[in-house]
């Protein structure tokens, strides 16, 4: 099951997709988590690593070498990608957790992250995943990566919404292309404060036909741990993020 963590910028997709993936871990499956948002790079210390993997970006010889190297002898060349075979110092491991790169910006003027999003596109589609493994990807923010065909072989659209205009109407956006490729979406209220907050904007998701599966609490341990640098595998955010997990999984 490949499981796409999307929604607008700030919204909280990445700290939902470290939630998922220590839950996951907790029921004995195997996760691979991609980092696809070329802009944050706090994402592994999320999950508990040291440092984070070498981008996949520097195995075909970084943006400039892309076309050359995807279509040359090359583990991304396969037609179909397993864990397995990709080098270690792009896949980092601990305790059955798997953390991807596809590739950061990292410097001024150095162009659109668009040969990023041909690289995560082609290594999704080729990805293999076991019986007791899922992929979570951290998408980039927004809804561009649609435009670029990177769901097309995404199993679940997961939308992060948190209590604002701007991310309802992200929602709103994302459904309406992810229907257009016939992608099942469903959504989770982030830093929600209340049980009223909860309840007005599950009501403005369903008239949009967005399902939610589950509500995450502003949790002050998340701020701690996202500030701090350390893994999100506790406290009241962590608990109900194990209710989407189930109810993700129920829906397999």
């Amino acid at each position: 099951m490949k499981i796409s963590v999307c929604g607008k910028g700030g919204s909280g997709k990445s700290v939902l997709t470290s939630l998922l993936a220590n839950q996951a871990l907790s029921r004995a499956l195997g996760v691979l988590v991609v980092d696809s948002d070329e802009s944050n790079s706090g994402l592994f210390k999320m999950l508990g690593f040291e440092s984070p993997p070498v981008p996949l970006m520097e195995l075909v010889g970084g943006k400039k070498k892309l076309k050359q190297k995807m279509s040359s002898p090359n583990v991304l060349a396969e037609s179909h990608l397993f864990t397995k075979d990709i080098p270690s110092q792009h896949l980092i491991r601990r305790n059955g957790l798997m953390l991807i790169s596809i590739g950061k910006i990292l410097q001024a003027l150095e162009g659109c992250a668009c040969p990023m999003g041909v690289l995560n596109r082609e290594f999704l589609k080729k990805l293999r995943l076991g019986e007791n493994e899922i992929a979570i990807i951290d998408m980039e923010a927004g809804v561009e990566h649609f435009g670029r065909g990177i769901d097309e072989s995404i199993d679940r659209v997961l939308l992060v919404v948190e209590p604002s205009f701007e991310s309802l109407t992200v929602a709103e956006k994302i459904k309406e292309l992810a229907s257009g490729l016939d992608k099942a979406v469903s959504a989770v209220l982030n830093k929600i404060d209340s049980e009223k907050i909860a309840h007005t904007m599950a009501g403005q998701l369903r008239a949009k036909d967005i399902e939610v599966v589950g509500t995450i609490p502003n949790d002050p341990l998340v701020f701690e741990a996202c500030f701090e640098g350390l893994s999100l595998d506790r406290g009241e955010a962590f608990q109900a993020a194990g209710m989407v997990l189930d109810n993700l999984l129920a829906e397999k």
